[in-house]
């Protein structure tokens, strides 16, 4: 079972960046379509992005779209959201997710079995 462990996350004024890395104790990391969701106090969790085993495919919400940047280094077995142009928000607890191979357009939480614990982004005004 891939066990998943985010980092990066952090306080930011409104207009910053932030970059989260999410790395995968599996071996077989390669095979994992990877997602990033967020959940913000008192909501459901939301589907940010996700990127194909190969890297060669991603998909956003249209929240983000043009502002995040979904990639993977499988070498490293880690998976980064980069987040620009931050907006209050943004503010939300960040989950990584992983799923064996399926379509990259998978955006409801309960089609990923594995999940990180989470990382807190606050995005001050």
């Amino acid at each position: 079972q891939v066990q998943l462990v985010e980092s990066g996350g952090g306080l930011v004024q409104a207009g910053g960046s932030l970059r989260l890395s999410c790395t995968a104790s599996d071996r077989t990391f390669s095979m994992y379509t990877m997602g990033w969701f967020r959940q913000a106090p008192g909501k459901e969790r939301d589907f940010v992005a996700a990127i194909i085993w190969s890297g060669g495919s991603t998909y956003y919400s249209d929240s983000v779209k043009g502002q995040f940047t979904i990639s993977r280094d499988n070498a490293k077995n880690t998976v980064y959201l980069q987040m620009n142009s931050l907006k209050p928000d943004d503010t939300a607890v960040y989950y990584c997710a992983a799923k064996v191979w399926g379509s990259v357009k998978t955006t409801r939480p309960n089609e990923y079995p594995y999940w990180g614990q989470g990382t807190q982004v606050t995005v001050s005004s």
